[in-house]
């Protein structure tokens, strides 16, 4: 009977060991959205992780979605050819690795820069090649993997609807969700049945903690990644070589387990669905006093002097929490910008204009740490796949 028991605590064990460890059974289709090169060096360290990972995928699109600061595919493209480097040896412990020349043959360029207000703008080469890729006939969906923020995929989605049926969608949101608050409030006003994955916070799994010396943290580069490579030799130039990999999650997730499920475990993280994504519209100068969820779409609207200005033109700025975020004039004397964050705390913020008339706004916001909380009129109502 001891013996029974033993043998049934170790399968039990093994069972939960194991649990999320389950190979996808084909590859899947992928287009990557990144940011490389922009605001945040863990591009680099996720973009040199999919390299080597990369015969494990059919990949159909790189593009670069900078919505702030200045990355630009030549960003993807200097870590192709680091690629290249490495193929030989990588080609010795695996077979499907894609050609370096068609890496570069699927790299575009997309939007420079946050989207205005109503959230789309022009096309760029990476908006249309996303729809392009979408509308290959296949019977596997396109997975948009999302590094940073959302405006290429906006401006897809606006200018061919359809593809939302034929597109799923794994983002890494929190702090991207701030660069990108005018395309993420556009998708989920009229996309809400976009199948999504939000990940604003568990991604954090994937960054070391410096500070801690040992093989998992502060020692994982000189442990696992020095001597690698090209793309390991690399690695030192972003953030000293310490792992943040904040991107990662949305590669392990389509490495491992059922994706069609995200309920269920998966390296890349499990989720559980929402009916409403929080957004506060504020006609008025906030106090401490007034509180939202983190990741909230926060929309401070102001009664100016009415103009005569292009609806796309930033005429307007708000600085908080050491951040300056352009807002827009919508029209019959509403200005009106957003903002969306992953800081807690009490903020004070100014709303400033050059506009001849224009009322300065001083105040304060509360963030507390609940998502997505309370519900309210003003929320984006959302589907049941996100």
């Amino acid at each position: 009977m001891k013996n029974w028991l033993v043998l049934i605590l170790a399968f039990v064990l093994f069972s939960f060991a194991t649990v999320g460890q389950t190979c996808v059974p084909v590859k899947p289709r992928i287009l990557i959205s990144t940011d490389i090169g922009g605001t945040d060096p863990d591009d680099n360290q996720s973009m040199a992780h999919f390299l080597m990972y990369s015969n494990l995928f059919e990949t159909e699109g790189l593009v670069s979605s900078p919505s702030y600061g200045s990355g630009n595919q030549e960003a993807i493209l200097r870590m192709i050819e680091l690629y290249e480097q490495d193929l030989p040896k990588l080609k010795q412990h695996a077979k499907d690795f894609p050609t370096p020349a068609y890496l570069r043959a699927i790299t575009k360029q997309g939007r420079k820069g946050a989207a205005p207000y109503c959230g789309y703008q022009t096309p760029t080469e990476g908006s249309e090649w996303i729809i392009r890729c979408a509308g290959k006939k296949s019977d596997q969906p396109l997975w948009v993997l999302v590094w940073g923020g959302l405006d290429d995929l906006a401006q897809a989605l606006h200018d061919a609807p359809s593809i939302q049926h034929h597109i799923r969608v794994y983002w890494i949101g929190g702090p991207n969700k701030k660069w990108s608050t005018n395309s993420y409030a556009y998708i989920a006003a009229h996309f809400p049945d976009l199948w999504m994955i939000e990940n604003n916070a568990s991604y954090r799994g994937f960054i070391a903690n410096y500070k801690q010396k040992d093989a998992f943290n502060g020692l994982y580069f000189d442990t696992y990644i020095r001597g690698g490579g090209q793309l390991g030799k690399d690695f030192q130039n972003y953030l000293n070589g310490n792992t943040k990999l904040g991107d990662t999650p949305s590669l392990l997730y389509l490495m491992d387990g059922n994706p069609n499920d995200p309920t269920k475990a998966s390296w890349g993280g499990s989720f559980v669905p929402f009916t409403h994504s929080p957004q506060i519209l504020f006609d008025r100068p906030t106090t401490a006093l007034d509180t939202v969820q983190i990741y909230s779409i926060m929309t401070f609207r102001v009664k100016g002097p009415e103009m005569n200005i292009p609806a796309d033109s930033v005429c307007m700025t708000m600085t908080i929490n050491k951040q300056t975020w352009g807002g827009y004039y919508l029209g019959d004397g509403v200005y009106a910008v957003r903002h969306a964050t992953y800081a807690l705390g009490t903020m004070p913020y100014t709303i400033v204009s050059e506009v001849p008339g224009f009322p300065t706004q001083q105040g304060e916001i509360t963030i507390e740490n609940v998502w997505p909380g309370k519900t309210r009129s003003t929320d984006f109502p959302l589907g049941k796949h996100w």
